[in-house]
């Protein structure tokens, strides 16, 4: 059972659709799932939190304190495996979306490390409406899992799409998430990440703008999917959670291919995102360099290419990913890459694209495989666009 002792904090706005929470608690419970339902105050008008607590098990919360208690919506978003709020408005979408935080729902949204799935329930023109959109698609710029409403009668009398999900249909989206998890277990994955630095003098260095944001988050979903990561990290401000990566810090082009080369031979899986400096000063000075009035040169010399380097050593066995951030005849460079490297795919970004590139949370991508398949993807969130990086390493694997 793909949800067995899997925890999840169920939300419940207040909208007609509420009525089936009750159903969705039993599908939970029945699939093996902890379950803890939250309910905003205007969904007890629809179903009882006695109802939904008698199916669950536990106290329904539907405030952050009562007289009682005070209900740590920080606890509730480390406890839980996956955080569901089913159906949502659109005044708790809104909510979400811009951090408005007046009840326990988005309280614990905004604690919550957990994947959060988002099941809308609303009329037709509600969930058309460009603010609606809008908030949609900041929330999936964020991260979130969209479970797409459907089509058909509606409480309003009209018929369109605005209905939320049955729950068996929910219930199939949590657990092929929790499946696909699975996909990579016993796989040994490396991933570079960040940028390089290469030391001019003891203060000063040569590198990019860089912040290892996707390397990451990359490393982050393939430890999802269960494999065994280790990611090799530049200088960076960030670094990941997941229990399943190992962490191997570094500073130069150098320190990055001797960490890489020790580990590739053992490696199933390589994604080379880091964005390595490709020259380095020939002479690092020991001493501060002092201000003068006269030009200053410095001469560089080439760094080892990492990713030609690794695809050398490739085994028929192994599986390697490149990218390419281009501002010029994207396609041809990143194809002549592809080649030159012995990548399996490619992922390239254009500096063209707004969001995408250095310093952002999104990004977005174009994917090339060998076959000279082209794929290409909208702005996303850059949780989103590691999943699709390994979404396609799965299905080549």
């Amino acid at each position: 059972m793909t949800l067995k002792d899997k925890k999840i904090l169920l939300g419940i706005c207040g909208s007609i659709a509420a009525y089936k929470a009750a159903f969705l608690t039993r599908l939970l419970i029945k699939a093996g799932a902890e379950v803890q339902v939250l309910m905003t105050p205007a969904a007890t008008g629809f179903i009882s939190p006695l109802t939904l607590s008698t199916l669950s098990n536990r106290t329904v919360l539907t405030n952050i304190s009562s007289e009682k208690t005070w209900n740590n919506h920080v606890e509730l978003g480390l406890w839980a495996d996956a955080m569901l709020i089913a159906p949502v408005t659109a005044t708790t979408l809104a909510k979400m979306a811009h951090a408005i935080c007046d009840n326990i729902i988005v309280a614990t949204y905004l604690s919550a490390r957990c994947p959060v799935f988002v099941a809308p329930a609303m009329d037709l023109d509600m969930w058309k409406h460009p603010a609606t959109q809008d908030n949609i698609d900041r929330l999936n710029s964020f991260g979130n899992h969209l479970i797409p409403v459907e089509h058909g009668d509606l409480a309003s009398g009209l018929i369109g799409d605005g209905r939320m999900a049955e729950p068996e249909h929910i219930l199939q989206h949590l657990e092929g998430f929790f499946l696909k998890k699975k996909t990579l277990s016993g796989k040994k994955a490396l991933v570079t990440a960040g940028p390089t630095h290469e030391a001019i003098d003891p203060v000063r260095f040569i590198g990019n703008r860089s912040t290892g944001k996707m390397g990451i988050a990359i490393a982050e979903s393939l430890a999802e999917r269960g494999a065994s990561v280790t990611l090799i990290l530049g200088p960076s401000n960030f670094q990941p959670v997941h229990p399943n990566i190992e962490l191997i810090k570094i500073q130069t082009a150098a320190e990055m291919f001797q960490a890489a080369e020790n580990l590739f031979k053992k490696t199933d899986i390589a994604v080379l995102s880091a964005a390595v400096a490709d020259y380095r000063p020939m002479k690092t000075e020991t001493s501060k360099i002092k201000k003068s009035n006269q030009n200053l040169s410095i001469e560089l010399e080439r760094t080892i290419d990492i990713a030609a380097s690794l695809g050398k050593l490739k085994r028929k066995n192994q599986l390697i990913v490149g990218f390419a951030l281009e501002t010029d005849n994207e396609l041809e460079n990143a194809k002549s890459k592809l080649e030159r490297k012995n990548f399996d795919f490619i992922v390239l970004n254009s500096l063209k694209d707004k969001g995408a590139g250095f310093a952002h949370d999104t990004n977005k991508i174009t994917i090339i495989g060998r076959d000279n398949k082209i794929q290409h993807f909208e702005l996303k969130s850059k949780k989103n666009v590691a999943e699709d990086i390994v979404n396609e390493i799965a299905s080549i694997l």
